[in-house]
């Protein structure tokens, strides 16, 4: 028996950023399986193998144990629903989501970044798991982007990308919610209270924009995920919000740092700000924390913090 504790074992893999797969697969009754897997791997070109690993735990996995075809679908930015519904949805998940068989019966999910279909080449016990190794017979590749997976979270490798390369038709303006001790950095401007921001250079990143500002001003910043992507359409600009940690207090240098509970009280020089700070607060108490993109008054909140 290992003296490995199991809960920290399972969180250090976690630390491995991956891909995000539903697996799928049909019986000699015609019943469907799925479920999400994030232990893909491609194994070989020729011949064209790839494995995943179904747990022991699973309600299905007697079902993919002697399996003989599977199809392995990769999901695009913007499908947790479904990473979230094949990993704990009790009912019938294929009534949920949008699929269509190939030519074996097995499960194709629609708008699916990928998908491999396999016919089963080995499966191997593996501790509390099996290795379920498949021969890619066919397989579709879109234009969209994979859905990540790293430490319990989904993460859009995609949008984070879109933060932090600046736009190349409008201005770009990078900011950033700057945390120390549960206060906010706040600056005081004519036009009211404002996050510390900057205008980006066309050959700069926002981040880099951002570090290097913060940097000059003795002020080092531990830059973390993208907040908020936004167009302001009235004036052309594009804005990008990034969260940050600092350890150390320089309000006198570059603003004053706010107790959260307390931002209602200011008056911010933008609705856009104002509504950003609201669901910081609200988020930072929930520790779920999510990637808005869209306009300065309407749009979608990407999830980083689903579970499977």
């Amino acid at each position: 028996m290992s003296h490995l504790d199991p809960q920290h074992l399972r969180r250090a893999f976690g630390s491995f950023l991956t891909g995000v797969t539903v697996v799928t697969t049909v019986d000699a009754a015609g019943n469907r399986y799925g479920f999400t897997a994030n232990s893909f791997t491609s194994v070989s070109i020729d011949p064209p193998l790839l494995l995943v690993c179904p747990g022991k735990f699973l309600s299905s996995f007697d079902a993919f144990r002697t399996c003989t075809h599977f199809v392995v679908n990769i999901l695009a930015e913007g499908q947790e629903d479904i990473a979230n519904i094949f990993a704990g949805f009790k009912g019938d998940r294929f009534a949920q989501v949008e699929w269509s068989p190939n030519e074996k019966g097995v499960p194709v999910l629609g708008q699916a970044a990928t998908y491999f279909s396999c016919d089963t080449h080995q499966i191997i016990p593996a501790g509390d798991h099996v290795i379920l190794m498949g021969e890619v017979t066919e397989f579709e590749k879109s234009d969209q982007r994979g859905l990540g997976y790293s430490s319990g979270r989904f993460f859009s490798l995609g949008l984070e990308r879109d933060a932090a390369m600046p736009h190349p038709d409008s201005q770009s303006v990078a900011g950033v919610i700057v945390e120390h001790k549960g206060h906010i950095l706040l600056q005081d401007t004519p036009q009211g209270w404002s996050l510390p921001h900057v205008t980006i250079d066309a050959d700069h990143s926002a981040r880099q924009t951002l570090a290097d500002y913060f940097n000059t001003a003795d002020m080092p910043l531990t830059l973390g995920k993208a907040f908020s992507i936004f167009s302001d359409r009235p004036s052309g600009t594009r804005f990008t919000y990034i969260q940050a940690q600092v350890t150390a207090d320089h309000s006198n240098t570059l603003g004053t740092f706010v107790p959260i509970s307390n931002l209602s009280n200011y008056r911010m020089r933008s609705e856009a700000e104002t509504s950003m700070l609201a669901r910081y607060a609200l988020e930072r108490d929930t520790g779920h924390f999510g990637l808005y993109v869209g306009n300065e008054q309407s749009g979608d909140i990407h999830s980083y913090d689903e579970r499977t």
